[in-house]
């Protein structure tokens, strides 16, 4: 019985293991607090809650009672609600059933509710028909009695159209031409019914009859070959006008052309190729006829001819039409003839007529002639859309570096522009040579005056001196641009931009790069007994102050010179079409200028090497083991301190203006003088730390006993004491100079002056980089180079890059033998490919290897202890 008895606990535990879902579900729908309703309920935590200590089991009594309490109340719910449940089926059947006959009678309702809407919709259908027969012929007759009115009105229009054309009767022609023509329109859709197909011939006869009669009263009214006109207009002709603004717009296009013709035969003999009046110099004559002729046209035909054909304006591009013609034919015959100023005369001219005919016209015409306003150039580059500059202006613009700034385009003013002076433009070759020549003289005289004048003076309060024939090229080439650019955007801007490049190109080698100061190959080169007889304030370096001058102020001219040229690339691209700005491209030009920058910087950095070079020459030369007094720094120091301090405040003063050049030149200055100080370096001799040592344990004996090994009394106390300090220092006193040298180097920038300022990072870098490599090899020289292990280490931590040939150079500074150097050689191969590891080896090396910081450090308290112990 236990046994089953546990089996049904468990099917029953089984049974009532619900999902979380479900249990989730469970709790949202019956909340309770109660312990027992948890799905997770535990009987053995809950009596331990129950009765939590012993003493709690004397009420287990009651407790029990409460338990059998709940008990008895969740059975009587179950049994009230499975007893609910009983009848559950059979209520759920009966409401179906009524439910489905709900449905039914729904049905059967809405199938009466269709059956009445259609009766209904039959019964409205029969009551509007004989509603919509009576619009329909309500509809028909309207449209008959107005197409009956249309036809009677177009029937007698037809008559008295034909009647009024018979007598000339313009006027009334016009008004009523149009009517039969807005009437005819409504019988487009009955052109089959024979009677309206033969009023429509009878209309387009009318009007063909009209146009020929008006043509022939225009031809008698101003005869092609006639020469002598009516001496006003005709109301008869002022009412054809009218009429032919309704006819063929071909009979107006006749009309207006005949009448210009005429106009304008007279021009066509007077001004005949043959004539003294055509060429040139007289063609102010030509347009002073066209005004004429315009100001009587407005007198005599004004009122003829409607406003909206704008003849007056049609007069005058028909002139420019012809006279554009006849000019190119004739500078084709006489183009030996045509020189500079006569070419320029009549473009000039020829320009102002052109704005005149902008002021006084729209050029809404042009769209109908031969000239379409594609021939004016573009918005982006038309000349005319911005307002040019005076020469003053301009002037003052190319002194301050600022050629031209971009303008916002503004809208066209001369619709006009080339409508004539296009002819000119084949013959602008005349005008590309003149300005090649004028600018071959001016280069010339720029070379001449420098010859004359000599270079500028030096400049230190305002930063550099450019040279003023530089503004004076770009003020001539601006005024060039702008002169061409008026007579032409297309291909001679192009030769113009060509001549412009030939002559940067000049400028730069022949007033720029041909007078840069020539370098001289003997170097003069100075002695160690002189070099340390040096004087303060002795000229070492080759160029004077003149010459530093004159290449700084050729370097600024040509850096203004590429940034002038290359804003004028920009407004040569503004001012050509749109087509051709590809072809312009002065980028050569701009890197002629860079070279000659880059020639002057060179040329400054090659002085300056130079003056310190007999130092660093000294420095090799001199006997370092002999060396009996060590001071604040060595004689070729201050020598190469003194060249620095000479030169580079010239430098800097007359670079002001230009500090970013200034900047290459320390940078450039540092990358040549650094690595030439590095291989002068390695060919000193200079007394190792052990000789030092040796030294110093010398010194130590003698102290110790009073007298040396040749039983001679050396020296006091106080001399075996200096002694014993300068034969220490004297492996430092590189050290120390170089040092030195960095301190120096880092302070170029700003060496002399007054303003102290920050040194360039990417400068800084290089110095710190340059430098700090030449003392870790002084200090590798100074290390004791044994044991060898150590020594190599000590290089490889030191030196980054581990060359060999290097390590072979510090060999030989230190004076070791061949044989010690192939051991030591074989045994830095061996220690490259894997750095130095374990305990001793990290102890020994922090010793030996310590951070510039520290080593800085303890050089400034060497240098402390050497001048307080001296």
């Amino acid at each position: 019985m236990e046994e089953e008895e546990l089996e049904f606990v468990e099917e029953l535990e089984a049974v009532l293991q619900l999902t979380p879902e479900v249990q989730l579900a469970i709790e949202q729908v019956f909340p309770s607090q109660d312990p027992l309703d948890r799905a997770d309920f535990n009987a053995v935590e809950y009596i331990n809650t129950l009765f939590p200590t012993e003493q709690s089991l004397a009420n287990i009594d009651e407790v029990v009672n409460k338990i059998r309490l709940k008990i008895r109340r969740l059975d009587d719910n179950i049994r009230t609600v499975v007893r609910g449940q009983t009848n559950v089926g059979q209520d759920g059947r009966q409401a179906l059933e009524e439910a489905q006959k709900a449905i039914q009678q729904l049905f059967g309702k809405i199938k009466d509710i269709k059956d009445k809407a259609e009766k209904s919709e039959q019964m409205v259908k029969e009551i509007t028909r004989d509603i919509k027969q009576l619009d329909h012929a309500k509809r028909h007759l309207t449209t008959s009695i107005t197409t009956l009115n249309h036809l009677h009105m177009l029937a007698g229009g037809v008559d008295s159209l034909e009647a009024m054309t018979r007598r000339r009767q313009y006027g009334e022609v016009a008004n009523l031409l149009q009517g039969v023509m807005n009437v005819l329109e409504h019988f487009q859709k009955y052109m089959g019914i024979p009677q309206i197909r033969q009023l429509s011939e009878r209309v387009k006869a009318a009007q063909t009859e009209l146009g020929q009669q008006i043509l022939a009263d225009f031809e008698e009214a101003f005869p092609s070959q006639g020469t002598k006109r009516p001496g006003g207009p005709s109301n008869v002709l002022r009412d054809a006008c009218l009429v032919a603004n309704i006819l063929d717009p071909r009979i107006k296009q006749e009309i207006i052309k005949k009448f210009i013709k005429q106009h304008l035969s007279e021009y066509l003999v007077l001004f005949q190729e043959n004539q003294d009046v055509a060429w040139l110099d007289k063609i102010d004559r030509r347009y002073a006829w066209v005004k004429r002729q315009l100001v009587d046209y407005e007198e005599k035909y004004g009122r003829m001819f409607p406003r909206e054909w704008y003849m007056t304006e049609r007069i005058a591009v028909e002139f420019c039409h012809v006279t554009r013609a006849e000019l190119a034919k004739i500078m084709r015959a006489r183009a030996k003839e045509i020189e500079v100023k006569l070419l320029l005369f009549a473009i000039q001219r020829t320009t102002n007529f052109e704005g005149f005919l902008a002021k006084r016209f729209s050029g809404c015409t042009l769209t109908d002639g031969t000239l379409k306003k594609l021939e004016s150039p573009p918005p982006s580059t038309n000349p005319f859309l911005e307002d040019e500059p005076t020469p003053e202006m301009e002037e003052l613009a190319i002194e301050k570096g600022e050629l031209d700034q971009p303008k916002k385009p503004k809208a066209p003013d001369n619709p006009f522009h080339g409508i004539v002076s296009k002819c000119f433009e084949p013959h602008l070759y005349v005008y590309i040579e003149s300005q090649d020549k004028n600018l071959g003289e001016l280069i010339d005289r720029f070379v001449a005056d420098f010859k004359t004048q000599g270079p500028p003076k030096p400049n230190t309060d305002e930063g550099g001196t450019v040279l003023p024939s530089c503004a004076d090229l770009f003020v001539y080439y601006k005024k060039c641009m702008v002169q061409c650019s008026q007579l032409s955007t297309g291909e001679p801007m192009i030769a113009l931009t060509t001549i412009f490049q030939k002559y940067l190109r000049e400028y730069a080698w022949k007033i720029l790069s041909g007078n840069l100061p020539k370098t001289t190959t003997s170097s003069g080169g100075l002695t160690i007994s002189s070099l340390l007889k040096e004087k303060e304030g002795s000229e070492v370096a080759k160029f004077t102050l003149e010459e530093l001058s004159l290449i700084c102020s050729i370097l600024s001219t040509a850096e203004y010179c590429l940034a002038t040229t290359q804003q004028l690339e920009e407004k040569l691209k503004e001012k050509v079409d749109v087509s051709l700005t590809e072809r312009i491209n002065l980028t050569g030009e701009m890197d002629t200028f860079s070279t000659v920058i880059s020639s002057s910087i060179q040329l400054l950095v090659q002085d300056l090497d130079a003056a310190c070079d007999p130092a660093l020459t000294a420095m090799s030369k001199m006997q370092w083991q002999n060396v009996e007094h060590v001071g604040d720094q060595s004689p070729y120091v201050t020598s190469v301190i003194l060249h620095i301090k000479q030169n580079v405040p010239i430098i800097r003063d007359n670079l002001a203006s230009t500090r970013k050049y200034f900047t290459q030149f320390c940078i450039k200055f540092a990358n040549s003088f650094i690595p030439k100080f590095i291989t002068h370096l390695f060919k000193c001799k200079p007394i190792s730390m052990v000789g030092a040592e040796q030294t110093v344990q010398h010194n130590a004996d003698v102290y110790q006993a009073g007298f040396c090994h040749n039983n001679h009394q050396c020296c006091s106390k106080l001399n075996v004491l200096k002694a014993f300090y300068l034969k220490a220092c004297v492996a430092h006193a590189l050290l120390l100079d170089t040092h030195s040298l960095k301190m120096v180097l880092l302070d170029l920038p700003s060496i002399g002056s007054q303003v102290v300022r920050k040194a360039p990072a990417s400068y800084t870098k290089i110095v710190v980089k340059g430098m700090t490599r030449a003392e870790m090899i002084l200090k590798v020289v100074m290390a004791p180079h044994e044991p060898l292990v150590v020594f190599v280490d000590n290089y490889i931590k030191l030196l980054t890059d581990c060359n060999p040939e290097t390590f072979q150079k510090i060999l030989d500074m230190k004076g070791l033998k061949r044989s010690e150097q192939s051991s030591m050689l074989e045994l830095l191969r061996q220690r490259l490919p894997t750095p130095p590891s374990g305990a001793e080896g990290s102890s020994s090396l922090s010793l030996m290897a310590p951070t510039p910081e520290q080593e800085s450090s303890r050089i400034r308290k060497l240098e402390k202890l050497i001048k307080k112990r001296l």
